[in-house]
Order: C-alpha cells, then structure tokens, then sequence
C-alpha cells in the first residue's frame, strides 16, 4: 500500500495513492495528482549517507568510507513531490541525489542486523540536493551543502515494507529535463539497511517516523533555474520537482507571509 501525507483545501490529509499516483481520501473522495499539494510522506529525523556507493566515491576521488559517513537533516529541509526547490544565487554547481529511503517503523535500540528488517516499515525516494561550492570534506559535512530549507524533495508516498520484495536490488535513476543522467542500482550500497538500522541503533534510538537515506551511484551533473528534475526508485517512487532561483524562491515566500 502507498500512504500519502497531502494538503487540499487547507487541510492536511493522510491518504492512499493508487497505482495511477492518484489520491484517496479517508472519506473516499479521489483526487488527481495535480489538485494537491504533496508534502513529505513522513515526519522524523532523516539520517542521510554520504559516499555509500563505491562508484560515486570513485567519481568523487575519494576511497568507500570504512564505516558509515551519516550526517542529520533537519525538518525544514525537506519538501514534497511537485514542489520547487532554490538554486542559491551565485553558486557554480548544485547537483541532484537519486536515493532510497528506509524509514523506521518502530521504536529501536540497540537492534542486531539479524532483526533489523523488521524495524522497517516501509520505503520512498529522496533527491538529496548538494551546493558543492561549500564542500569542504566528505569526512566533514558543511550545513551550507545539505541543510537549505526546501532542498531535499522526498516521497511521493511510502509504500509499505512488504511491498517491496527486495530493497537491494531497485534501479535507481535520475533525469533532468526528461535526459536520463543518473543510473545505479541498490544492491551497490557499500552499507546496506540492515547494517544501517545495527550501526545507528548501537547508540541512539532511532523513532517512528525517522529515515535512513541510504546514498547515490554516480552520474551527478549541474542543475539550474527552470529545470525539471526526477529522480526514481523502480517499484517504490518516481519524485518530481522544479529549480527556482534564489530571488524567486525568496519573492514566493514573502508573498505567502503577505497572504492573509
């Protein structure tokens, strides 16, 4: 089942999605993919991985990671399928992240890898945007690169974790105005979910709610003002979102706070 977190007539709405990627309401009332406003499928703190595939570190001139490289993301970084995300002014490069999202369905603590699976409760896709300008170290993650308010897209939806087969063997890919620029697959992670789930878990809790973005293949390339980009996870997601420019960006929001 796909479980949507949506907003329709000022109200927000926990619904169902169909395989059509449209909308039912808890009083049955369906709705198209374009009346709603998406917002991001699940509330809690995103655990995202750096160089967690062997063929983006190589990209990257850095060697895989010997244990995993997590950094936190706060909840306003993140947005929804079919929303606009900013570009900073200024900036050289700024690249998309197609990656699988595990998200934690029950409360773990200190959780052996032999059991880790069954503190799953389902999947969806995440484009972990990067302003490389301010990377300083993959060792060292700086906030400017990753923590941008709007600037990780993730849903549309989860689809619960018996709905996918096998999370470590998902195509994953990108497309920036409908060229396809990114390919991967899932069974590449260098740490895969269960490790994850054991690693985090030794010695913190992790929550309902929370969410293990699990790192990207290569294939990263810049992104602009007026692009649409897609990033996809066969059989859990396909997520859409537009670039906007900082000024942009920037005039939407005060018109918003101006709106009574």
């Amino acid at each position: 089942m796909r479980h949507a977190r949506i907003r329709y007539q000022g109200q927000t709405w926990r619904a169902q999605a169909d395989a059509d990627g449209a909308i039912v309401l808890p009083d049955g009332r369906r709705l198209g993919e374009t009346e709603v406003e998406w917002l991001p499928p699940c509330q809690g703190t995103l655990f995202a991985l750096g160089l967690n595939y062997a063929d983006h570190a190589a990209e990257l001139d850095f060697k895989p990671p010997s244990e995993p490289l997590v950094f936190l993301k706060t909840p306003a970084t993140l947005t929804g399928h079919r929303q606009q995300s900013m570009r900073p002014d200024n900036v050289e490069y700024m690249h998309y992240e197609c990656e699988l999202v595990a998200v934690i369905g029950k409360t773990a603590r200190k959780v052996r890898r032999a059991q880790a699976m069954d503190y799953v409760a389902g999947y969806t896709v995440c484009n972990d945007y990067a302003v490389r300008d301010y990377l300083e170290n993959y060792y060292r993650p700086n906030l400017r690169v990753k923590n941008r308010d709007g600037l990780t897209p993730i849903g549309p939806w989860l689809v619960d974790r018996d709905d996918v087969s096998d999370p470590h063997c998902l195509e994953l890919a990108a497309y920036v105005n409908g060229r396809r620029v990114q390919s991967g697959n899932t069974r590449d992670m260098v740490f895969d979910i269960p490790f994850l789930i054991e690693y985090l878990s030794a010695f913190m809790t992790l929550r309902p709610g929370d969410m293990i973005a699990t790192g990207t293949p290569q294939g990263l390339s810049d992104v602009r003002p007026g692009d649409e980009v897609v990033v996809e996870v066969a059989g859990v997601g396909r997520l859409l979102n537009h670039i906007i420019s900082e000024t942009d960006w920037l005039a939407r929001r005060n018109a918003e706070k101006e709106t009574p």
